[in-house]
């Protein structure tokens, strides 16, 4: 289980008719049910990649030169040269695990990913000046601190955002770049928000479900392409829907900002019709989730990627009260 397995719950919870069949094969990990519409998410995505990804075929050898080349590169580039080779990656819900107990998983693989895996490798392979720092640093990202299912970081706003934000791999710049359009707003999570059944598919014990009021910025979704020539390639997207007390995340989605000949794409890992990472058009993508209306998607928040300095890695927020 993990955050995707509590995404896709949420959603099928509000999908009119849905079958028990349809309810089981669905709830398995997996956040991109949320971005489609009910009858969308019980379908099985058709599509399938008309090539394989830029990562298929490389030797290891090929792939350790690959990471160590212009190492020292602005970070965005390397950013968008290692998440370009990920286009036509399947998507396969919840790919990544620990390898072993809860989610025995593999704990890295260029064959597969959802919306969270993709930014997470592709941060930690652009991130790398060789092979050998991709999987420390993956972990870095994915975990509080040590490499254990109860300590990964389950939930956006409480922990996968905030604990690398005090790491120094992100940067909030939603202001910066949405300037008077920014917005304050929170995610609470209460006793009563853990009772519901899309928290509890996270399978963590009371003891490790953690409680609290955590603030983001947001730009509305009605005014992001007013500003979306103005994000930078690279900046990871974040997706916001209204907070409803029995959703343990309002967040269901993230991917790369792409600028390219004068149209913004976002670059994301996408169930749905797509079944890939694909580059899609930003306007088209925030038109198709306009329409969504059992569980309302009310904008975005931006984050720049960046190297962390010597001095980052404060304290974290772990699965606790």
């Amino acid at each position: 289980m993990s955050w995707s397995a509590v995404l896709a719950a949420a959603l099928l919870a509000q999908a009119p008719g849905a079958s028990s069949a349809s309810l089981e094969a669905d709830a398995r990990p997996g956040a991109e049910a949320l971005l489609e519409s009910p009858a969308a998410s019980a379908q099985v995505a058709t599509a399938r990649p008309v090539k394989p990804n830029g990562w298929v075929g490389l030797s290891a050898e090929a792939r350790a030169a690959l990471v160590a080349e212009d190492a020292e590169a602005p970070l965005a580039s390397r950013l968008l040269r290692m998440s370009e080779r990920f286009i036509n990656t399947p998507y396969v819900l919840s790919p990544l695990g620990e390898g072993h107990g809860v989610d025995p998983d593999p704990t890295f693989r260029l064959d597969a990913v959802d919306c969270l895996t993709f930014v997470e490798q592709s941060m930690a392979l652009s991130l790398a000046r060789s092979e050998a720092e991709v999987a420390p640093l993956l972990e870095r990202i994915r975990y509080a601190s040590t490499p254990t299912y109860e300590d990964r970081n389950h939930l956006m706003e409480a922990q996968w955002l905030p604990n690398n934000i005090r790491k120094g791999f992100l940067t909030d710049v939603t202001q910066r770049y949405a300037g008077g359009d920014a917005v304050p707003v929170t995610k609470a999570l209460t006793r009563h928000t853990w009772q519901s059944r899309s928290s509890q598919a996270l399978g963590l014990p009371k003891a490790q479900q953690v409680v609290g009021t955590y603030a983001l910025n947001m730009l509305p979704l009605e005014r992001v392409m007013a500003h979306a020539q103005d994000i930078p390639s690279g900046t990871i997207l974040v997706v916001m829907r209204e907070d409803l007390p029995l959703k343990v995340t309002r967040i269901t989605h993230l991917g790369f900002v792409v600028q390219r000949k004068k149209r913004t794409y976002l670059r994301h890992a996408s169930r749905g019709g797509y079944n890939r990472v694909v580059d899609e058009d930003l306007e088209t993508f925030l038109a198709r989730n306009a329409r969504y209306s059992k569980w309302k998607v009310t904008g975005v928040s931006l984050f720049a990627p960046r190297r962390p300095d010597a001095a980052s890695g404060g304290s974290v927020s772990r699965s606790v009260p």
